[in-house]
């Protein structure tokens, strides 16, 4: 026996794709992170070597430098030049400059180790091959070599005499001590960053749950709507693309809800206003009779009743079928020609004093809508006013256009609207004791569809009847909003124009 999943089992699906979406984003930024951190710790590490071998470099010049500007004066003990004597210049050299703790001072005379600066490693001289180098030395070098005490630098000076070395001054760094602090601030940044990493790959899995929490609220709310009813929503927060995704759902499910509630009206005015003659009929013709009056009278009874559910289904597919997109065939329309059009129809529906209030010169005044609609419109207007009116009444048609609004009107001189339906005159099934009275066959669904057609045209339907009689209306925009079409919640306000009092 299968059973019903429950809402966690439903859900977990959900959870694991989010996840594994909020995984890969998560991953993908940690990624980029590390190969960012990567290239910075190459770049560090090669900028403080770059700083450690040009500090190098001038340490090894400035003593170099110094022994040069002791050679160009005299010696302290003899006050003379020193001249060739390259020993006494050495000795005065070391007793006066102190090496710094990285560095040390090496002196070859004549080919042989002559003295160094106090606790300098002595193994250098052990290689009689480089001693013997820096006697032969005839211009300076710069050597790195490893020694007892590790990688050394060293800047060897000749000094020389008619041309011939004479001595060798070698000036030595070891830069142990500062690889070893540009080693250690590696490490700092390198632990700093797997930090910031750790913290910032926490912050980012965060995010990305705030991020994709749309991409869950659309799937639930969209299985929530597949178990109950179209009315949830989801909360839009922002104005980025998944914001506009958000709002692009629900404003989906506003259409899809508007459809099913016309659905829903539909079969519920189709069920309510069917069941009557559904009735009567099947009645009928379960007692037709033999005689052949009898059978005559009641197959027309039941063929009256059948024509009256016929304009019911056909009136109310036209209000339902008000919200489709393909409800209107929208074209240029001439205002003063489609008037003149409408008089001549509407004057053979019955014999009244038909006249025309006012309407634009043909040519003058072009809009966009459907003649179709407008004219099913009107003509249901009219048709509504011979209903409520006698021969020696006043039915007349008129158009205006101002401030980008065309308005098209019905007015006679007969009693006027209930008071009763005057609020919902325009719902479908409206209908006062006069409709009922004058017109007992009546669907009630006329005005709904003038309503629908003005509203489709993005407009209004309105009722004036401060005069004799009442004057219908449709009043809707020169140009429309296409693309707006069929959302009725974002109507414009359309003004139908003041109230017009006409003397019968």
């Amino acid at each position: 026996m299968t059973t019903e999943p429950s809402r966690r089992e439903r859900s977990s699906p959900l959870r694991r794709a989010v996840t594994g979406v909020r995984a890969r984003v998560v991953a993908g930024y940690v990624l980029l992170l590390v190969l960012a951190l990567g290239v910075a710790m190459v770049v560090i590490r090669q900028v403080l070597l770059a700083r450690v071998d040009r500090e190098i470099e001038l340490a090894l010049v400035q003593e170099v430098d110094e022994l040069r500007l002791l050679a160009a004066g005299n010696d302290p003990r003899t006050s003379q030049p020193f001249g060739t004597d390259t020993a006494a210049l050495f000795d005065t050299f070391l007793a006066r400059n102190v090496p710094d703790a990285s560095e040390a001072f090496y002196t070859v005379v004549s080919g042989r180790p002559h003295r160094t600066s106090p606790g300098a490693p002595i193994g250098l001289f052990d290689a009689p091959e480089l001693l013997a180098e820096f006697a032969a030395l005839e211009v300076p070098r710069r050597i790195d070599l490893e020694t007892e005490v590790g990688a050394a630098r060293l800047l060897a000076v000749p000094l020389l005499a008619d041309g011939s070395p004479q001595a060798t001054f070698v000036v030595t760094f070891f830069p142990a001590e500062d690889l070893d602090q540009v080693s250690q601030a590696v490490r700092t940044v390198l632990v700093v960053g797997a930090v910031v990493l750790v913290l910032s790959s926490l912050l980012a899995w965060s995010l990305a749950g705030r991020v994709l929490r749309p991409v869950g609220e659309l799937t639930r709310t969209a299985r929530r709507i597949g178990e109950t009813d179209l009315g949830a929503r989801i909360p839009v927060e922002g104005d980025d693309e998944l914001a506009q995704l958000g709002e692009t759902f629900n404003d989906m499910l506003d259409r899809l809800e508007a459809a099913f509630a016309g659905q829903r009206r539909f079969l519920d005015d189709v069920a309510h206003e069917l069941r009557t003659p559904i009735t009567i009929v099947a009645g009928h013709l379960e007692l037709l009779d033999e005689d052949p009056e009898e059978r005559a009278e009641q197959i027309e009874l039941v063929t009256d009743e059948l024509q009256r559910m016929g304009r019911y289904v056909k009136d109310l597919l036209v209000v339902a079928k008000a919200g489709q997109p393909d409800f209107l065939r929208l074209e240029l329309v001439d205002v003063g020609e489609l008037v003149e059009g409408l008089a001549a129809r509407t004057s053979a529906l019955a014999t009244r004093r038909w006249e025309v209030d006012e309407a634009p010169a043909p040519g003058h005044v072009v809009t966009l809508a459907d003649p179709d609609r407008l004219t099913q419109a009107v003509a249901n207007l009219a048709q509504n006013a011979v209903e409520h009116t006698t021969e020696d009444d006043v039915v007349a048609l008129g158009a205006s256009c101002a401030d980008g609004v065309v308005r098209i009107w019905v007015r006679d001189t007969g009693p006027g609207v209930d008071a009763s339906v005057r609020e919902h005159l325009f719902s479908r099934f409206a209908r006062g004791d006069r409709s009922e009275a004058h017109r007992p066959e009546g669907t009630g669904l006329g005005l709904a569809i003038v309503d629908a057609v003005a509203r489709a045209h993005r407009g209004r339907a309105t009722l004036e009847d401060e005069g004799p009689g009442a004057t219908f209306s449709i009043a809707f925009p020169v140009l429309l909003d296409t693309d707006h079409a069929d959302e009725d919640d974002d109507l414009p306000a359309v003004d139908p124009g003041p109230t017009r009092e006409v003397a019968p």
